[in-house]
């Protein structure tokens, strides 16, 4: 099948995403990005671009039987754009996040305008792909409140009609190397996300606060995306960690965030928002043993029926039950054992995501489409 994929905002987990599936698939891709930068303007222009560009494509002769897009883009106007031949093609749109239930620091800042793109998107697909349950039913449940509030013409049945023709298709992860003997030390914890509150960085501070004061040694890596603004407890938590600290910041290169996974004995998140959770995902397969709070997507990463009882991977109780489980923990790796004899329980938990198992089922469901 040949394929045309459209990315608005190809960086990230998207881009990761669509060069995952494209080079372990039997499909054959076209894959149109634009940079991952100022992502407002990317949702604005995206489909006049598109469209001058399929259409200058279709000139020197391609061709394609399904249209791929990502939430970013506004797949109606795309297809009113396209020339008449075009728009009769099978669509597919594939939702990483939405700006219904996307996290904004004050409510006031939310555009009305790009959650009704992704609404307009997702009806005018064909089918719609979401990355987890949790983030189709947040997003499905909420939609109908947000268009109570419109002044009139209100589509209520627009959620009905996108769960109608909606999937749930996780993310894939990459395979990692066996890893090497681990260097002697103490326990090594790695909390890799956005410098933004919905990450919620004061519980993960505050819970090695609790390990510093308690005694437990231990180092720490703090990576992730940064912006203009951050928390001020970043700037607090550098000065006091400061003598426990392996990394610190934006890791500049794919090698260097793969080198902090490899690295670390503890991957944690703290998170209030997350649709999927990729970075737990490849943590996992990197080899790190995941604490992760019992809600938002993260149940559904950790597969039971595949690794049995995976209750320890998950705490309670914020920074408080965070700290009594790297204490824990800690102990465990003290006495030499981290996975008390199975230190295969987690990646059997997510095996299902490596993309050698999930493209030929991303590549089958998509022939359905």
């Amino acid at each position: 099948m040949k394929i045309l994929a459209l990315e608005p905002y190809h960086g990230g987990s998207h881009k990761a995403f669509l060069s995952g599936w494209s080079s372990n698939s039997r499909h054959e891709w076209t894959v149109l990005g634009l940079p991952a930068y100022k992502w407002k303007w990317r949702m604005r222009h995206a489909a006049i671009t598109f469209a001058d560009q399929v259409s200058q494509l279709l000139r020197s002769g391609a061709s394609w039987e399904l249209i791929y897009c990502s939430d970013m883009l506004n797949l109606a106007e795309f297809l009113g754009l396209l020339p008449v031949e075009m728009r009769h093609l099978p669509t597919l749109v594939y939702f990483h996040e939405n700006q219904l239930t996307y996290p904004v620091r004050f409510e006031t800042d939310r555009d009305f305008h790009y959650i009704l793109s992704n609404v307009v998107t997702a009806l005018a697909a064909k089918r719609v792909w979401f990355n987890s349950a949790y983030h189709r039913d947040s997003f499905l449940e909420g939609l109908p409140a947000f268009l109570k509030r419109m002044p009139d013409y209100q589509p209520l049945d627009a959620a009905d009609r996108i769960r109608a023709k909606s999937d749930i298709r996780p993310q894939g992860v990459q395979e990692f190397p066996k890893r090497a003997e681990r260097m002697p030390g103490p326990i090594r914890i790695l909390w890799a996300a956005r410098w933004e509150h919905d990450k919620n960085p004061d519980a993960f501070f505050l819970a090695l606060k609790s390990l510093k004061l308690a005694g437990v040694d231990f180092r720490v890596s703090v990576i992730g995306e940064q912006f203009r603004e951050r928390p001020p407890i970043f700037d607090w938590a550098r000065q006091y960690f400061f003598h426990h600290i392996d990394r610190w910041g934006f890791q500049e290169s794919r090698q260097d965030y793969e080198e902090a996974l490899m690295e670390a004995d503890v991957f944690v998140s703290t998170a209030n928002h997350e649709f999927f959770g990729i970075t737990a995902a490849e943590a996992i397969a990197a080899g790190a043993y995941p604490l992760l709070p019992k809600r938002l997507a993260y149940p559904e990463i950790l597969d039971p029926k595949v690794a049995g009882d995976v209750s320890c991977f998950f705490y309670e109780r914020e920074a408080e039950g965070l700290a009594e489980r790297l204490g824990e923990l800690a102990e465990l790796l003290s006495k030499g054992d981290l996975w008390q004899g199975d230190p295969e329980h987690a990646k059997r938990a997510t095996a299902r995501f490596s993309w050698s198992r999930l493209a030929p089922i991303l590549d089958e469901a998509i022939e359905s489409v």
